[in-house]
């Protein structure tokens, strides 16, 4: 793309976002309003992973797991 004509494209996006701004009114339709939402719940449950993953490895690296045999002893295996 040429470079004026990207410019050109910023400038007018720039100037629709400052225009919503100025007339408080930011979704034009339900859908904008819908998309934002699922944007911000992908967002949020992103976060919540994040968050229960450094949890669980910064609580719980202290404890080593408590191995247990399972089964029974065969003393007639011993030599």
């Amino acid at each position: 793309m040429d470079q004026r004509n990207l410019q050109g494209e910023f400038k007018d996006q720039f100037a629709d976002v400052v225009s919503r701004l100025q007339s408080k009114q930011l979704f034009q339709s339900d859908w904008d309003i819908a998309s934002f939402a699922v944007f911000f719940i992908f967002i949020g449950m992103v976060l919540l992973l994040v968050l229960l993953v450094l949890i669980r490895c910064c609580c719980c690296c202290d404890e080593q797991p408590k191995r247990h045999k399972v089964g029974h002893e065969n003393f007639g295996m011993d030599s």
